[in-house]
């Protein structure tokens, strides 16, 4: 009997990354759509870099509302609705190419991509304990990164009307066999392993006093340059290069993969590492040196340039990511992980509005000042953080 439960708990488990990776799969394929909009669709660039960060507006009530409902209901069914949410908003997309559609169904994506993204990692948390978080950070790292890679892929091969409507499919069946796959496990599948039993009770044991301030005050700073980092990587840089508008298409889904990529190798080392809370530190310094290599490239980087701030943000958005994570698991009470891990990745998601933003501010501000700004913050992270290990117990490990 407790062989099988042990098993149930493990199949648990993958079922938990399978959802999560096809929530980061539907999250960030959009990515390598942007250019295909824009040669194939009829979107201006503004209504298409809206497209983008309007799926942060759709996030914000997904992720605060999906931690909360977690900690209520269990994360299960939350993390069900919002595969099939993410599913329904690719399947929009995928019918229309204008503006309501791609706006509607990208706002559509946000919300199911919060529901999932928020309970599925308290729920890697209640199935792995300690290093469920942290896991599940690096399982929505893989599916950011192989996104918008197959989406880039599939955009060469196909052309006209497929190009469209291929990638859209592909992510929503996706998101579909995630949620097939976890009601034919079934509800089984979420107990918790020894790993998670042994969690609890090292969150039980004596250290920092566990409250959500605790938690946030230690995560939010690094929460800031998880997604600024990754899509200045995947959606600025790219947008400024110099190329042909074939291998344009090409460009969003190479910088995911180069980003992504230094992101996840970087979280496994921290992990195996065990690196500490020095970890974030080290997140915000290549922070503020990637921002300050894509300010310094401007409005046509060279390609040695492109490349290095690619792997430079890539690295820093791993780093940044697992430390919030870590901060959240070790400090947020029990009772209230789940809404205290929508919080935290809903201030890593407004990165996501940073490509608009800069959009905008180019024609008064120019392409690179505002990198510069950003680069400043990000060392004035990185030395309140470091106060913070110095001063405070709250990161003590």
């Amino acid at each position: 009997m407790a062989q099988r439960q042990r098993g149930a708990a493990g199949t648990g488990f993958w079922i938990v990354a399978l959802l999560l990776f096809s929530a980061g799969w539907a999250a960030n394929h959009f990515a390598s759509m942007l250019p295909v909009l824009r040669v194939e669709g009829p979107l201006s660039a503004v209504a298409v870099n809206a497209a983008f960060g309007i799926y942060a507006v759709g996030l914000l009530p997904g992720l605060l509302g999906g931690g909360g409902l977690a900690d209520r209901i269990g994360p299960r069914p939350v993390v069900l609705a919002g595969g099939l949410t993410a599913a329904l908003g690719n399947l929009v997309m995928m019918c229309g190419y204008t503006e309501p559609f791609i706006l509607t169904g990208r706002l559509i994506v946000g919300v199911g991509v919060g529901l999932a993204v928020s309970a599925g990692t308290a729920w890697a948390a209640n199935v792995r304990g300690m290093n469920g978080a942290a896991l599940a950070g690096l399982i929505l790292t893989s599916g950011f990164a192989a996104g918008p890679v197959i989406t880039g892929a599939l955009a060469v091969v196909f052309s006209g009307t497929a190009r469209l409507t291929v990638p859209y499919a592909t992510t929503a069946a996706l998101s579909l066999l995630a949620v097939a796959a976890a009601l034919l496990a079934g509800k089984g599948a979420a107990a918790p392993t020894r790993g998670a039993e042994a969690g609890e009770q090292a969150r039980s044991a004596p250290g920092p006093q566990r409250s959500a301030f605790r938690a946030l005050s230690a995560a939010l700073p690094m929460a800031l340059w998880v997604f600024s980092c990754a899509t200045v990587a995947f959606v600025v840089l790219p947008a400024r290069l110099p190329v042909s508008e074939e291998l344009r298409m090409l460009l969003p889904g190479a910088a995911a993969a180069l980003a992504f990529s230094a992101g996840l190798g970087l979280q496994v080392l921290a992990r195996r590492g065990r690196w500490g809370p020095v970890t974030g530190v080290a997140g915000a310094l290549l922070a503020g040196i990637g921002f300050t290599l894509v300010g310094v490239g401007g409005q046509a980087p060279p390609v040695w340039l492109f490349i290095v701030a690619i792997l430079i943000l890539g690295a820093a958005y791993g780093l940044c990511l697992r430390e919030g994570l870590v901060d959240v698991d070790r400090l947020a009470p029990p009772a209230s992980r789940g809404l205290v891990i929508g919080v935290y990745y809903t201030f890593t998601y407004l990165g996501f509005g940073l490509p608009v933003l800069l959009e905008a501010l180019d024609p008064a501000l120019g392409p690179s000042l505002p990198l510069f700004v950003l680069a400043g913050a990000a060392v004035v992270v990185a030395i309140l953080r470091t106060v913070h290990m110095r001063f405070t117990d709250h990161l003590t490990r």
